[in-house]
Order: structure tokens, then C-alpha cells, then sequence
């Protein structure tokens, strides 16, 4: 099974709290940029996991108008930036021996980041800048996982360019 761990894009710095912060045009083109590049890449995602933060939410609302993704979310309170990575990966690995073929976990710093080292312990935890996906293939069988791949929008910027 795959996990896409994104970070959420940019967001406003100024808000009522940081759970109201919207992202701005740029956090909105960046992941469009995202969800197509990962599109043609035809992965074949049956869940979704979301932060209940604004930003985390319309990040994913605007994934889901460019990639195809299950109509339903998970809004789940644990994915918060104070997030526990240990109990979020054991939610991921409870997806994947039930049979989900990819997960989709749209969250924030630094628990994106710790959920990576969670899922994959020979990982440092890796920086994440807005919108960026990581990639981590779960194996049931052999209990392991592996970061296949971290990519940015200013990398695939110059992938395309």
C-alpha cells in the first residue's frame, strides 16, 4: 500500500486562530500543481485522512477537484500540527491490513514529518515546505515500509521546465 503524506499549502499568516488560517493563491496553485503531477502518476487512492484545520481541508478540497479521490474524507482530529505520530501511523497501518490500496494523509509540520520517521524508523524526520507529498510504501507481509519518494512543487517546477 502506498501513503502520500502532503503537507497542506500556503496558507495566510493572520487569522482568528491557527485552525482559521485559508491558504492563499499560491498555497491553491501549488497543489494543483501537485495533485496533477500525482495524477498522472494513476495512483489508485481509496482513502483520505485530513486535518480538521481549515488550510489542511481546502488543500484537499482542491486535490480532490484535480485528482480522483474517493468522495468521502476522514477528518481526523489527530492530524493537528501537535499531532501524535505514533497513533496516526497505527490508524495508517489499520488501512492497510484491512486492504486499502493508498492512502492520502493531508496534515502539517512537524507531524507530516514525524509520521515519515514513524512509518519508516531508519528515516530522519524529513523537512516538509507547503504542499509537498512523500511517498512511503507500507508492506503488510514484511511489516516494513520504505520512503519511495519527497517531492516538492518547486521540484516538480524544474522537473517540467
Amino acid at each position: 500500500m502506498q501513503v502520500y503524506i502532503m503537507r497542506h499549502g500556503d496558507a495566510v499568516i493572520q487569522a482568528a486562530s491557527d485552525s482559521a488560517r485559508p491558504l492563499t493563491q499560491k498555497g491553491k496553485d501549488d497543489s494543483i500543481l501537485m495533485a496533477k503531477w500525482l495524477q498522472a502518476r494513476h495512483p489508485l487512492i481509496d482513502t483520505v485522512l485530513v486535518s480538521p484545520y481549515l488550510r489542511a481541508e481546502q488543500t484537499w478540497q482542491v486535490m480532490r477537484d484535480e485528482l480522483s479521490l474517493p468522495s468521502q474524507v476522514q477528518v481526523m482530529d489527530g492530524l493537528t500540527p501537535s499531532g501524535n505520530a505514533e497513533w496516526v501511523a497505527a490508524q495508517i497501518r489499520d488501512y492497510a491490513f484491512s486492504g486499502a490500496k493508498a492512502v492520502l494523509v493531508v496534515s502539517h509540520l512537524p507531524l507530516v514529518g514525524y509520521l515519515v520517521s514513524e512509518l519508516c524508523p531508519q528515516e530522519a524526520p524529513p523537512m516538509f515546505t507547503t504542499s509537498t507529498i512523500a511517498c512511503v510504501e507500507v508492506n503488510t507481509e514484511q511489516m516494513k515500509c520504505h520512503l519511495e519518494w519527497m517531492l516538492s512543487p518547486s521540484q516538480i517546477s524544474l522537473i517540467q521546465s
